[in-house]
């Protein structure tokens, strides 16, 4: 394999959870810079996603569903398989986050983060394995986006943080039972990331000037940063990584 075409997601199809904005337009923006076909799945309209593919010279083809549905995420993707043909990877990027104390978490809370960060993970795995797998010589690649909470505890966010756990756990458990069938499962382990999900602690003067003080890189991530390191994940380049969590975090777990 010869120089820049290891990095090539050229004539690959992409499937990408939670495109619509923060680290999933990142990983959308970046797979489609790298040559890959991208096909963003969420809730809310994914225009300003489409348009920033479109600058690249990429392009996007939206699917909207309820991720937080494990079932109709499963569907979708069967959809998306039979309607455009296969898909040579998937980031599982869709989250979400409920910020209270642990004696304060409600059941509903609870349910609605486990669902979507962490059930919705597996039966798309599960449903892309089985359709690749079916397909004898088709490679595949998974990127499931976990997190430094898969490693620490965090301060209020019972619910993420086992998510993000099972997410590892998960991660590991799948490229156990793929890696000899020509599935990679990986992950990456995003630090603090401009993004929707952090915006509470970004405008908390005391919060922010904590996490910045810890950060060796002194800056906030960016969803591009992610992105770039999904490409990796998604390309030749990492063949012959299998259950491997990539921290993306400015040194943050070093500290």
């Amino acid at each position: 394999m010869s120089d820049l075409s290891a990095f090539s997601l050229a004539g690959k199809r992409i499937l990408v959870t939670g495109a619509n904005t923060g680290i999933g337009q990142g990983i959308a923006v970046s797979v489609a810079r790298a040559g890959g076909r991208v096909i963003g799945v969420g809730r809310s309209a994914m225009d300003e996603t489409a348009e920033k593919v479109a600058a690249t010279g990429g392009r996007f083809e939206a699917m909207h569903c309820d991720l937080g549905d494990p079932m109709a995420a499963q569907a979708m993707l069967d959809q998306v398989w039979n309607e455009g043909g296969p898909l040579d990877g998937l980031v599982n990027n869709a989250g979400i986050i409920r910020r209270a104390d642990a004696v304060d978490l409600t059941e509903t809370d609870w349910d609605d983060v486990i669902d979507v960060n962490l059930k919705t993970v597996f039966m798309l795995s599960q449903g892309f394995a089985r359709r690749a797998l079916a397909d004898p010589g088709r490679r595949g690649k998974i990127v499931n986006i976990a997190s430094v909470l898969s490693f620490q505890g965090g301060i209020r966010v019972a619910s993420y943080t086992a998510s993000k756990h099972g997410v590892l756990g998960i991660t590991r458990l799948l490229a156990c039972e793929w890696a000899a069938k020509g599935i990679n499962v990986n992950a990456i382990a995003p630090g603090y990331i401009e993004t929707n999900n952090t915006e509470a602690l970004r405008a908390d003067p005391d919060r922010s000037a904590a996490i910045l003080a810890r950060i060796p890189a002194g800056r906030w991530g960016e969803p591009e940063d992610i992105g770039d390191a999904a490409v990796f994940l998604l390309a030749p380049a990492s063949n012959y990584m299998h259950g491997a969590v990539v921290p993306v975090d400015g040194g943050w777990l070093a500290r």
